[in-house]
């Protein structure tokens, strides 16, 4: 029935452009797809969802789209607004972008009391703000004087990154999952890290660390990916949990995907962002390994990481990056495959389910939902721009179909529970907005300037000489975060050398901040009450939400439950407890 439904629509879609109709499966029927209508249902998108966020759910974390109103996930700090920064002026709305950096600048605190997920604050909070703060010229934003090598973006990216510092401080320099933002690492927190979670910081921090000046940043990224490589099996395979304290494999399932995933994203992009030959070897080597153990057929499974034995024959929903980093390294015939598989799935469920069994072709107990990832959008506009094969313009198609006519609801849009019935979930995660839109709209948009060939730019005056910036080669963050790659040759020198009036800026920054703070706190509390310390303060609703905000953090060492209960659903988890 729904396979019939979805041909009798793209007839009628065609019919309506009046295009003859294509033999099924020829591919011709994309190449009349009409990009300009599809990029125009995108922007759409985006504003119906963020303009709920704003109304309902602003200044929480994430939108609840069933209820209406918000809540914080990750930690406390407008989340979706930060995430979704970038794409605003992706879309073109130059003058939202203004208002929300100013927006951002004063209602933004990271002194909050707040366990957060070191991987997913990095991720979101450093590189949405990173990203903000390296488009805010072109953006139409005033900038400072040092910009790009000063900014106020640039201090809260700082100011956030510093606060994830206390976790890498292990004695293997991997560093823990959970750090709290006021007190640093907790006693008692699980030395337990996913891969990603270790492996996933050269991007943001390296890009501080060439803005600001200070290499602690890129030091300790890179001390990390090194540990893992140190501690990658015999046959080459890292699994995907380890204990940052002792370096024993605590769930040894070596794969793409969950858990490990954005460790390899980042060997490649780190490798491109600061022309790193030893991240692009070691990534080699890893993906030799990956093709001779957990390869078949155009499909990866999980394997055991020292023996190569396959653990689970499934396909993951966020494995479907894989086809995009193999495009970023010259691989298009072998990622074309695997994203046509990948495809596939999709078709059958109109999303593609959290778990699919490869040899059952169907879902997995208990992870049947789509939680409106973009991994898939994101390998197909990788790959339309190195084939511009009109079958990724019918992926882009059909997710905006499917999203629209399952998830879209009058809030927003919701969370997939369940792909078989289209049950929905009360949650818009930030990467809706950060990336699923954003991916989309690339795909339908070739003359956006992120796809920019070098043939213009900006060239900027800092305080070390001129720099060239905006020539196009953006590396994305893991969120897809665009970083301009020429921005790290902007503020080479060391932090002695720099301007004497960018210090008394941040002098002056710093008053105006103070003051800003003790402002609105006092307003928070009425006019009576002293501003001087809201942690005493009466108000009752205050009170209850800095609690919700404490208690709201789970404490697993990554984004979701962690791997060995996700797993356990599917059979034998390789545990180490010697």
């Amino acid at each position: 029935g729904a396979a019939m439904l979805r041909s009798l629509a793209s007839f009628l879609c065609l019919w309506a452009l009046r295009l003859p109709a294509a033999p099924a499966g020829s591919g011709a029927a994309a190449r009349g797809l009409d990009v300009a209508s599809y990029r125009e249902r995108v922007r759409a998108m985006f504003y119906h969802a963020y303009e709920h966020y704003l109304e309902s759910a602003f200044p929480y974390d994430e939108l609840r789209p069933l209820t209406c109103d918000g809540q914080d996930t990750w930690g406390s700090f407008s989340l979706t607004l930060i995430d979704a920064l970038d794409t605003l002026l992706i879309l073109g709305n130059v003058s939202e972008f203004q208002r929300v950096v100013n927006v951002l600048q004063e209602g933004v605190d990271f002194d909050i009391d707040v366990n957060a997920s070191v991987f997913e604050t990095n991720i979101r909070v450093v590189g949405g703000l990173l990203s903000a703060h390296l488009l805010s010229k072109k953006a139409g934003v005033e900038v400072e004087a040092g910009w790009p090598c000063s900014g106020p973006l640039l201090r809260m990216a700082e100011e956030a990154a510093r606060k994830l510092l206390p976790a890498f401080q292990t004695p293997t320099g991997m560093p823990y999952g959970t750090v709290n933002l006021l007190h640093g690492v907790n006693p008692g927190e699980t030395p337990v890290t996913c891969t990603a979670g270790i492996g996933t910081f050269i991007v943001e921090f390296a890009t501080l660390s060439h803005l600001t000046g200070d290499p602690v940043f890129e030091d300790v990224a890179r001390k990390a990916l090194k540990a893992l490589w140190k501690n990658r099996s015999d046959i080459g395979l890292v699994g995907n949990h380890i204990d940052v304290i002792t370096a024993k494999w605590v769930a040894q399932d070596a794969g793409i995907g969950a858990g490990v995933d954005s460790y390899f994203e980042y060997l490649v992009k780190g490798a491109v962002l600061l022309q790193d030959k030893e991240l692009m070897s070691m990534f080699l080597e890893y993906n030799k390994a990956i093709k001779n153990y957990t390869k078949f057929d155009d499909w990866y499974l999980w394997v055991q990481m020292y023996k190569g034995t396959v653990s689970m024959p499934v396909f993951q929903s966020l494995e479907a990056y894989w086809p995009g980093l193999q495009s970023l390294i010259g691989d298009v015939d072998n990622a074309m495959r695997t994203f046509l598989n990948y495809y596939t799935v999709w078709k059958q469920f109109g999303g593609l389910p959290e778990f699919y069994n490869i040899p059952q072709g169907y879902t997995v107990d208990k992870r049947e939902g789509y939680p409106l990832r973009p991994e898939l959008i994101e390998s197909a506009m990788y790959l339309y721009r190195a084939t511009r094969d009109p079958t990724l313009l019918e992926l882009g198609r059909d997710a905006v179909e499917s999203i629209e006519k399952i998830s879209k609801v009058d809030c927003g849009f919701a969370t997939i529970k369940d792909l078989r019935d289209h049950r929905l979930d009360n949650r818009m995660e930030s990467f809706f907005l950060a990336e699923t839109v954003k991916y989309l709209y690339l795909l339908f948009d070739p003359d956006n300037f992120i796809h920019n060939d070098g043939s213009v730019f900006d060239v900027v005056t800092t305080p070390y000489g001129e720099c060239v910036l905006n020539a196009g080669g953006y590396v994305f963050n893991t969120e897809a975060h665009p970083i301009d790659p020429a921005a790290l040759h902007c503020c080479r020198k060391r932090k002695e050398e720099q301007w004497e009036v960018e210090d008394l800026m941040r002098e002056f920054y710093s008053l105006r901040k103070t003051k800003k703070f003790t402002l609105k706190r006092a307003s928070d509390h009425g006019e009576g009450e002293s501003p001087t310390d809201p942690e005493d303060a009466p108000s009752e609703k205050s009170g209850k939400k800095r609690n919700s905000k404490k208690n709201s953090h789970s404490l697993l060492s990554c984004p979701s439950q962690s791997f060995n209960s996700k797993l356990a659903v599917l059979g034998q988890v390789f545990l180490d407890n010697t």
